[in-house]
């Protein structure tokens, strides 16, 4: 586009066929939202599921809703719809734990099908919590298997034949850089490595195609572009293949063959049941199955479609009306190389999101000098970009951002 204006962002969301979705959630009136790369809004009608659950299923049911209401079934059922957005078969994906707890129990659980194997490969920079737990599997394993980082473009050259599992993020939670799955799954198949991928920023906002890529393990969140809620249970994958040799090492009750045997000794399920553990958060999982449905309801290419787009749009706004002020671009400008966010830089960031989050414009920062801005299709406007983006200039060209109650540090930035 030559010209950019407020009313070509109008036109764009009259002509939006996601345009419709944006109904089922609950957004804040006056607010521009686009933080769902870290916590997706409400949907509307998980407020009805909530009551259905804590009055109906929880109040009268009472245990009897674990067969009455199907709560026995939730990690395969949800999983089994989450399976669909993520190029997976039914009996692959089930909802357990969190993203920390699933890749612990996959990651453990590969290094143990590669004997003799003593590296786990990642990057510098990956998302915290995945190098962390890595870290302490290292610990745990008492430094027979480590945990190596190179840089990204390193990645490829640097597996071996010691390479016993890759763990890596499709999505990178700074930039939005985007791995090329396929390759790098195909290089460590080559090697003779496995290959874990986190797709907690993937998931619901960009196609992706585990099977079709031979991916061999996969984890998630439950609350980013699926609105599952703050805290929703995560996700994990283990293609069909794998499943009848893997032990993983959280071996608890809901992973039994038979849990209410109440036997002492353990045996593993069948299937992708065995990658449960303990009792299944009923209400967080109820919650996110109401998320993962309307995802499932849209169509993933015109999501993507839109994704794209905005984030070609917001970059070249960005470009005209911010870098007098100072402001970098953090992301890829190659769309096939970003997922659904751009990522602006500033040596002021912390302090220029507060203003905007002021003024009821919400992203967030990133140290040391990040600001990300998310794009979930679904419910995000065209036209709060272009408003996001004359916001930012304002608050830069007046000085708003150099308040002092805006470079008082929160807790959660």
């Amino acid at each position: 586009m030559d010209t950019l204006t407020r009313d070509v962002f109008v036109e764009l969301d009259r002509q939006d066929s996601l345009a419709g979705f944006r109904d089922q959630f609950e957004l804040p009136a006056g607010h521009i939202y686009l933080n769902g790369n870290s916590l997706g809004v409400l949907p509307k009608a998980a407020k009805a599921r909530a009551r259905e659950v804590v009055e109906q299923e929880w109040g009268q049911g009472l245990i009897r809703s674990w067969n009455s209401g199907d709560w026995i079934n939730l990690p395969q059922r949800v999983g089994d719809r989450i399976a669909r957005l993520i190029g997976a078969e039914a009996g692959e994906v089930a909802v357990a734990d969190s993203t920390s707890v699933n890749l612990f129990k996959l990651a453990a659980a590969a290094v143990k099908l590669r004997p003799g194997r003593s590296r786990i490969l990642s990057e510098p920079g990956n998302f915290p919590t995945d190098l962390y737990i890595l870290q302490g599997l290292e610990t745990f394993l008492d430094g027979k298997v480590q945990m190596n980082t190179v840089d990204r473009d390193e990645i490829l050259a640097a597996m071996d034949e010691d390479t016993a599992l890759v763990v890596l993020t499709h999505v990178h939670y700074k930039s939005g850089a985007l791995f090329d799955m396929a390759a790098i799954t195909r290089r460590a198949h080559e090697v003779g490595a496995l290959v874990l991928w986190d797709l907690s920023h993937s998931t619901g906002a960009v196609p992706v195609a585990l099977n079709e890529a031979n991916v061999d393990f996969a984890i998630g969140c439950g609350y980013k572009y699926l609105n599952g809620g703050p805290g929703a249970p995560g996700f994990l994958f283990v293609a069909e293949h794998h499943q009848a040799e893997l032990q993983q090492p959280l071996s608890g009750w809901f992973g039994h063959a038979n849990p209410f045997a109440m036997r002492d000794d353990y045996e593993p399920a069948e299937g992708i049941k065995r990658m449960l553990c303990g009792t299944t958060p009923v209400l967080g999982a109820s919650l996110l199955e109401v998320g993962v449905d309307i995802m499932a309801s849209a169509d993933m290419s015109l999501i993507r479609d839109k994704s794209l787009r905005m984030g070609e749009l917001f970059i070249e706004l960005a470009e005209q009306r911010l870098s007098e002020y100072g402001f970098g671009i953090a992301s890829s400008k190659d769309p096939a190389q970003r997922g659904s966010q751009v990522s602006l830089t500033h040596e002021q960031g912390y302090s220029i999101m507060q203003a905007l989050t002021s003024r009821h414009i919400i992203g967030d920062f990133r140290v040391p000098d990040i600001l990300r801005f998310g794009f979930a299709p679904l419910y995000v406007r065209y036209v709060d970009l272009w408003d996001c983006v004359e916001a930012m200039a304002e608050i830069m060209a007046n000085g708003e951002w150099d308040r002092a109650e805006y470079r008082k540090r929160t807790a959660v930035t």
